[in-house]
């Protein structure tokens, strides 16, 4: 258990509009409830579930009960601590649409100081409506909060008028645009390892580093959700947010401080340094795929168009390579690779930091060779710090060099503790009032500004998808976007 809750806070209650759906099921509620267990909420600090359902709030209370036992989180699952919590919930039926539809909201708001906490796990189409509805109903006041997740629109000028929307409603210091990703204790450990550590930052730079890669991988496919995916595609839906997030954590400059308008600050900044892709090299620098029918570890696995609810034929990208270029003095000439698809061969979120080798092998006499030092990060499955060092292995008679890792287990060297969902960090921060790890309205569109690039780039080329099959690590194309480079793919 942590210590209480004992920060004053300027929020009385959260509003989960979406409370029914997937994603406040699988994460938001049992994190809501870990948060309670371990005292993190403030006493007396109300949670409201909306949704356009017709459900009794006993009805509601035994799917968020259901919810919390079979998530990460139901070993924490208690029948007292689960009794507190459920005091604190109260489920409303809304309809944005109907004049007088947030008037339920209104009347389980309990009065008294401090604003109020809204969570947007809807569909992205909803965030400009709802935010309407929540200024025209008279529910926002200047210490009210807006929480919405990603996707926040398909392309730059859709992200602008969600933008629009929400500002209209909203003033943008009281905007957390969400990525789960920034929650990962190992992503915030980067910051850590970078900016509270001396021997790391003088060699952060072209002077040092020969490479750089992103991976995130995942073993599934996109099974029920191929309506969403189709229309989506990986380059959208976890390169924009997710990889870009990552790889500005890897590549921004030191900022003057742990505030949010200074890390941001510095994030945007390696945004508007990404070269740009467009149709002149996006054939040297990209590569899609699509996975076809193979095998996920022993089981068969279905390519891509005989997903549930598939068309009879589609070019959307379920994978992507990317080379990129940083265009500052820290990283000209560095090269950057992103890495992410589904139905690849195992489950690996990581970035692999690669030193240049040594200036000059001192063994080679001996016929000893010299690898690079690497530094890996890995966040999924597990989270780890790995630095890879050239090592003298035991003996009497003759040099022999091995590489050998220095690991950092945040379990081995802190205990075993619970591994916390992402959101629950990500939650508190916005109960805190703590936007660092939180997306800027600038950075997304600055992003999108850069991915659209890429798109008009593969369609004003006709460059279409490469199959590659499910359980493998994408197309063999993506073997030669290193490759000329003389670098391979960490795997």
């Amino acid at each position: 258990m942590t210590a209480p809750f004992t920060e004053t806070s300027e929020c009385r209650a959260l509003v989960l509009f979406g409370a029914t759906g997937d994603l406040a099921k699988r994460m938001l509620w049992p994190s809501l409830y870990a948060l309670h267990q371990d005292g993190l909420l403030p006493t007396g600090f109300q949670l409201i579930g909306a949704a356009t359902s017709a459900l009794t709030n006993e009805a509601f209370l035994t799917k968020v009960r259901e919810a919390i036992c079979v998530s990460a989180n139901a070993s924490l699952f208690e029948e007292v601590a689960f009794a507190t919590f459920a005091q604190r919930i109260r489920y409303v039926t809304v309809d944005i649409q109907q004049t007088g539809g947030l008037d339920s909201i209104k009347g389980a708001l309990r009065p008294g100081p401090g604003g109020v906490m809204f969570y947007l796990s809807t569909g992205p189409q909803l965030f400009g409506p709802i935010c309407l509805a929540l200024r025209d109903a008279g529910l926002i006041d200047p210490q009210s909060r807006i929480t919405i997740e990603k996707p926040i629109g398909t392309d730059t000028e859709t992200a602008r008028q969600v933008n629009d929307a929400i500002a209209a409603a909203f003033d943008e210091h009281q905007v957390f645009r969400i990525d789960h990703y920034l929650g990962k204790e190992a992503v915030q450990n980067l910051l850590a390892l970078r900016f509270a550590n001396a021997i790391f930052e003088p060699l952060w730079n072209a002077n040092a580093i020969e490479q750089v890669q992103i991976t995130v991988a995942e073993a599934v496919g996109v099974d029920g959700r191929w309506p969403f995916y189709d229309s989506t595609g990986a380059l959208r839906d976890m390169v924009q947010s997710h990889m870009l997030q990552l790889l500005c954590l890897v590549a921004m400059e030191p900022p003057a401080g742990f505030t949010p308008s200074a890390v941001r600050n510095e994030k945007v900044k390696v945004l508007w340094s990404l070269h740009p892709i467009t149709g002149n090299n996006v054939e040297t620098h990209t590569v899609r795929g699509q996975y076809t029918a193979g095998h996920t570890g022993s089981e068969a696995a279905v390519g891509y168009l005989e997903e549930r609810g598939a068309a009879a034929a589609s070019d959307t990208e379920t994978f992507v390579a990317l080379r990129v270029g940083i265009d500052n003095w820290r990283w000209a000439g560095v090269p950057f690779y992103l890495r992410t698809g589904k139905r690849m061969a195992k489950r690996s979120s990581e970035i692999m930091i690669q030193f240049k080798p040594a200036p000059f092998n001192i063994f080679a006499d001996i016929g000893a060779t010299l690898a690079p030092n690497a530094l890996l990060i890995k966040l999924q499955p597990d989270e780890m710090i790995t630095l890879t060092l050239m090592h003298k292995k035991p003996g009497m008679n003759e040099v022999k060099l091995a590489q050998v890792p220095l690991n950092l287990s945040v379990g081995e060297t802190f205990g075993q503790s619970r591994r916390r969902i992402a959101y629950e960090r990500m939650l508190l921060d916005v109960l805190r009032d703590n936007s660092a790890l939180f997306v800027r309205r600038d950075e997304v569109e600055a992003a999108w500004k850069w991915i659209d690039g890429i798109i008009e780039g593969w369609q004003s080329t006709g460059y279409v998808a490469k199959p590659y099959s499910a359980g493998s690590w994408g197309p063999s194309a993506a073997i030669a976007l290193t490759e000329r480079n003389g670098h391979s793919w960490h795997e």
